[in-house]
Formats: structure tokens, sequence, C-alpha cells
């Protein structure tokens, strides 16, 4: 007998805990595989690769950076100088 047959019931907790979570993972990447991703490649995806939309360009639903977006004046767009935390060994620029 070793000391750890004393937690056995937690270890069994923690082992049914991690099967469930993995088994409800699994069953989501399979059903988000043959629910969502597949049927782009079969519609929005052979549609782009013929010629009949646009190709996909990820800068449009990119987040756009703050001194991008309309009506945000940006004070501090490109400061210069060095941070307090960036030790340069007393190369300054």
């Amino acid at each position: 007998m070793t000391i750890l047959s004393a937690f056995w019931p937690f270890y069994q907790f923690l082992w049914t805990i991690f099967f469930i979570t993995m088994f409800l993972v699994g069953f989501w990447c399979i059903f988000m595989f043959f629910g969502l991703v597949i049927p782009m490649w079969l519609t929005e995806g052979l549609k782009e690769y013929f010629g009949k939309v646009k190709p996909f360009d990820p800068e449009d639903i990119r987040r756009k950076n703050i001194y991008e977006q309309e009506g945000v004046e940006v004070i501090y767009n490109q400061p210069k100088g060095n941070g307090p935390f960036i030790h340069d060994h007393g190369h300054h620029h």
C-alpha cells in the first residue's frame, strides 16, 4: 500500500472530470468541423476558388488600430525616446 491510495477517490474524481471535459471538447470539434468548416469550404471556399467572389482579405475583419479609427485623435501616436524599462546601456539616439 502506498500513501497515494488514501487519495484514490479524489484522483478518480479528477480523472472523471478530465474525461468528461475532453469528451465534450472532442465532440465540439467534430460538430464544428462537419457543421461549419466543411460547409464553408463547399460554399464560400469554392466560390472564391472559381472567382465568383473577391479573394478573402483578412484586413477586412482585422481590429483596426486606434489611430486608424474615424474620429479618434491620438496624441501620442509615435512616442519618441526610451521607456523606463528599456535598458540600452546609455546609448541615447
